[in-house]
């Protein structure tokens, strides 16, 4: 915490010199107070079911083509008191509203991100189009994931907007949540680059934090880099094997003892050709489950860059504190500690009278108390956001473990299926062949 005086303070972000035992018992009271509010998800049924097009007028008056998609909610069971079952409409743009707000509000919190607005690292045969049908579906699967997401974290799911969002189409949505003024306490990008460069003592778990965080977006989007280079040989691969099943047709008519297991043989191939669409459907599965986490980094960058600001204001207010108390003991002992423009009018001029150094030293007095409180309530305000943007932090990484490693265990386990229908289409071209 603070020192009391002298001009060498340095503003410490909470207790940095926590043990690791009285870290987790932090992070266990905190959970404590947390869970206390009872996930939503206990009580309400949420799904966002189906995507309309639809065509209006924006903004400037102009017509344009959008995309809807219809939230439904539902109590869980039929005891379940204050929910009915509901169902609206809601635009992209609300979603993007909706979590803007879910991220300046809570800022400790590592904000679920929504699916991508436009498709990115893509193989070549899968569109970018943001109205392409199969785009728009796996938005609409990675829509719902978001509401399930804040639905089920112990502190966004009691927020009064975010359940008006799923529930109230009457209500104009937008502007109630421009009445909370949350756009006011948004920290700016320039902001919160200067509180980056300038921050002389931040918290070096937040630090670490922000460059794991950097790297894992690094290795995220080298996968999936990798993945859509492999989906591109693969698909060039399995639709080559078409051309199996045209020259065994080909051939098949002009033989008479094989020419039925040549044409057999043929509808295996063009079968295992036409297989790969699906496989690749379901590989942009797991691919959008790893995107997630890609656009997670950006929320865990977010966190410590409020971290930072916070921390920059605290040690900004402490320097000004040290300051004026410096100032105080150089009016009172009438010595300079060091080169100043008062010292050199003091010279010039004449040093004051004793009634002027009364009424400034009044001044600095007022001045201090006044420091001392906010940097008190800085320093306060500094650890309570370490306490519980850290408890959500393990959260997180419980959660992202969890998450990954059941993807890529499920894409190793398709990866495997997948060959064994390659085998099994060989084996029964095999068949084919014996029969001739």
């Amino acid at each position: 915490m603070m020192a009391d005086s002298g001009p060498k303070e340095v503003a410490v972000i909470g207790n940095t010199d926590l043990t690791s035992a009285e870290l987790d018992n932090n992070i266990k009271n905190t959970m404590v107070e947390i869970e206390k509010g009872t996930s939503l998800l206990r009580k309400m049924e949420i799904s966002v079911a189906e995507a309309e097009k639809r065509t209006g007028k924006n903004t400037v008056n102009m017509q344009e083509i959008y995309t809807v998609y219809l939230i439904e909610t539902r109590p869980v069971d039929a005891v379940t008191e204050g929910i009915t079952p509901d169902s609206l409409w809601r635009r992209y743009s609300e979603f993007e509203l909706l979590r803007n707000y879910l991220l300046v509000t809570y800022p400790f919190v590592v904000v679920a991100p929504l699916p991508e607005k436009r498709a990115e690292i893509v193989w070549h045969k899968l569109s970018a189009d943001n109205m392409d049908p199969d785009f728009v579906e796996r938005r609409r699967v990675g829509l719902e994931n978001f509401l399930l997401r804040v639905a089920s974290h112990p502190v966004l799911c009691n927020d009064k907007i975010f359940y008006i969002f799923l529930t109230e189409q009457e209500k104009d949505w937008k502007e109630m949540v421009y009445e909370t003024g949350f756009q006011a306490k948004a920290d700016s990008r320039l902001k919160a680059m200067n509180a980056a460069f300038r921050v002389k003592n931040p918290d070096g778990r937040f630090t670490e934090l922000k460059h794991y965080s950097d790297e894992l977006q690094t290795v995220l989007s080298h996968l999936l880099r990798v993945r859509a280079r492999v989906a591109d040989r693969l698909y060039g691969v399995y639709k080559v094997h078409g051309n199996y099943g045209r020259v065994f047709s080909e051939w098949s008519a002009i033989e008479k003892e094989m020419g039925d297991g040549l044409q057999s043989a043929g509808h295996h191939m063009d079968a295992y050709a036409a297989s790969v669409d699906d496989i690749l459907e379901e590989e942009e599965h797991y691919a959008d489950q790893l995107k997630e986490y890609l656009f997670y980094t950006d929320a865990l960058r977010a966190v410590c860059r409020k971290h930072e600001l916070t921390q920059f204001e605290l040690e900004m207010v402490a320097l000004d504190l040290a300051s004026k108390k410096q100032q105080k003991e150089e009016l009172v002992t009438g010595t300079v500690r060091t080169f100043s423009l008062k010292g050199m009018t003091s010279k010039l001029f004449g040093q004051e009278t004793a009634e002027q150094r009364e009424a400034k030293l009044q001044v600095l007095e007022q001045q201090i108390a006044e420091g001392e409180v906010v940097v008190k309530e800085k320093n306060t305000e500094s650890d309570e956001f370490v306490k519980t943007a850290w408890v959500d932090i393990e959260r997180f990484k419980d959660q992202k473990d969890r998450d990954l490693k059941e993807a890529l265990i499920s894409y190793a386990v398709m990866q495997i299926s997948m060959c064994k229908k390659g085998i099994q289409v060989w084996t029964n071209a095999k068949e084919c062949f014996n029969k001739m």
